[in-house]
């Protein structure tokens, strides 16, 4: 399963987002690939395990419009 993130903090370091993603979800990140674009807002493409699509639903809406180290992240379902 995947997850897209945009708008991180550029900062934000690989084990900063392991430990939001187990404190917002029940899900795990087996693996992850930074898109850094221009610089000015970040992604990052999250590779999940511990859940089903309907974990991935339930994240990626409590994730979406969240405001975490001063950015409002954008969060989506790649479809596949």
């Amino acid at each position: 399963m995947q997850l897209w993130i945009g708008n991180l903090d550029p900062q934000t370091t690989d084990d900063e987002l392991r430990e939001f993603m187990r404190k917002y979800t029940k899900l795990e990140i087996s693996g992850l690939v930074r898109h850094p674009g221009d610089g000015s807002r970040p992604a990052v493409m999250l590779e999940l395990e511990g859940g089903d699509i309907v974990a991935l639903s339930d994240a990626q809406r409590r994730l979406h419009g969240m405001y975490w180290k001063n950015r409002s992240l954008h969060v989506a379902i790649p479809s596949r």
